[in-house]
């Protein structure tokens, strides 16, 4: 019987079974920002403890950095100590450390692969829920707490249960204006926010493999907000080629060996899964959120659930949804005003992000109401965009580019929503207060779609915005 990429990964990195029935787990890379790690040094003083394998850990700085004005002390006393902690920890156990100006800092799960630290076959850890990013490179890769955080520094293993695998295969072919954001939209809001819980889950099929390794990494980036602990998509030749050259990537005769070692973990023909769900592809339409959750979501061309077509709980979470985000039933999402517009976060804040929608921006202007900000995903990202001129053309329209950072993905920093503005936002999360304001509201989308929200000034369809093809009737 063959295996799936999951039971590879985690064979080769068990440790022991523990007395409790949990596995200790062997962690290839650990990576660690200024927001969960902190405390887990504090932790390790306490007990007198060093980091285990201070080479198997990096870090930088991503949640609770400013976007407008980086420079030392920052203005945000709290934000500036976490910051310097997390400096003098990591000098003080030898770990690598990616700070503003370095040229290589940036949010967490951009920085990662970008230099080439994530490598199919992985275990990884992150002090973050959306970790579940590096499985794109076929890795087991876990979001963890901040104790846990803290186990990883002492011992670079983890304890935890084994997971079931589902894979969900994505048949056919995309239509024009529709995106990697849209397919994992569509699959949680088919699946449900808590479907995934005590899985895995594997992404296959054709309109999995024909995407790039950034919109591969869209979609396992969402695998925790359906409740799936982590999700992956085996390595093939995209991955290789996105690894080959990169700086912390083995070269010449290593990258051979390694290529060798990484082809092995993808999963057999023959592998067996604890459940299989078949998703068309070419049914799939832009998606947007409506409610509190990612996966409160519907088609463009769609209207706002009825909460009185539903019973029991489901027509309390809706009541509660529409409530909150002041949409009433049997309305169509698309027109709903915008406040702001938000491209970036670890989801959609790479190279590609910003490139597809500098392609389609030239002549078009943002509405007079609307904010609109551009946040690249690291320094590099900000640098390349920088050389391909893309600043010039998003400040043209009316964005307002920034520095690398988490910025209104969380509004951990000074980038948030104000009142009970209504931000159309290419992040990965919609929670009532989750852009800084208790009363704020979020609408995910793709950024595409968020530019195209920014234009009209409402929630609408980028492809008839920009005059793309194939729209849907």
């Amino acid at each position: 019987m063959g295996r799936n990429l999951y039971q590879k990964v985690w064979d080769d990195h068990v440790v022991r079974q523990l007395d409790n029935g949990q596995y200790q787990l062997f962690i290839a890379l650990h990576l660690i920002h200024e927001v969960t790690s902190p405390q887990a040094f504090g932790m390790l003083a306490d007990k007198k403890l060093k980091v285990a394998y201070p080479a198997r850990t990096f870090a930088t700085v991503d949640h609770i950095i400013p976007t407008d004005n980086q420079s030392r002390p920052l203005a945000d006393d709290m934000a500036e100590k976490m910051i310097q902690v997390l400096s003098d920890a990591t000098s003080e156990h030898g770990i690598e450390y990616f700070p503003p100006s370095s040229g290589a800092q940036g949010i967490v799960h951009v920085v990662g692969p970008e230099l080439g630290l994530t490598q199919p076959g992985m275990t990884i850890c992150c002090g973050d829920s959306h970790t579940s990013t590096h499985g794109a490179f076929g890795c087991i890769a876990l979001g963890i707490g901040t104790s846990q955080v803290r186990d990883v520094l002492a011992s670079q293993t983890l304890a935890m249960d084994p997971l079931k695998v589902r894979r969900i295969t994505v048949t056919g072919k995309l239509a024009t204006g529709v995106t990697a954001k849209d397919v994992i939209l569509h699959i949680i809001a088919t699946l449900g926010v808590n479907g995934g819980v005590g899985f895995a889950y594997e992404y296959a099929g054709p309109v999995i493999e024909n995407m790039t390794m950034e919109e591969r990494m869209t979609v396992c980036n969402m695998s925790i907000e359906g409740g799936a602990r982590c999700g992956y998509i085996n390595p093939d030749e995209t991955t290789f080629e996105f690894l080959r050259g990169r700086e912390r990537v083995p070269s010449g005769s290593d990258f051979d060996q390694a290529l060798t070692r990484w082809k092995g973990y993808a999963s057999d023909v023959d592998a067996e899964f604890d459940d299989e769900v078949i998703i068309d592809g070419s049914r799939i339409a832009p998606t947007v959120t409506w409610g509190v959750t990612p996966g409160q979501a519907i088609s463009i061309e769609g209207s706002v659930p009825d909460p009185e077509a539903v019973s029991g709980l489901d027509r309390d979470l809706i009541n509660d949804a529409l409530g909150y985000m002041k949409l009433k039933a049997n309305q169509p999402i698309k027109g709903t005003r915008i406040n702001v517009a938000f491209i970036g976060s670890c989801t959609n804040g790479r190279l590609s992000d910003f490139r597809a929608v500098a392609g389609l921006l030239n002549g078009h202007r943002i509405a007079d109401h609307v904010r609109a900000i551009a946040v690249p995903g690291s320094e590099k990202v900000d640098a390349a965009a920088r050389a391909e001129g893309l600043p010039e053309i998003f400040e043209a329209a009316g964005f307002e580019w920034r520095l690398p950072g988490c910025s209104m993905c969380l509004a951990m920093n000074p980038d948030k929503l104000v009142g009970d503005e209504v931000c159309a936002s290419s992040s990965n999360r919609n929670f009532q207060g989750r852009q800084g304001s208790p009363t704020g509201r979020t609408i995910l989308m793709s950024p595409i779609m968020v530019a195209a929200a920014a234009i009209r000034g409402e929630v609408a369809d980028a492809r008839e915005v920009f005059g793309l093809e194939e729209i849907a009737s």
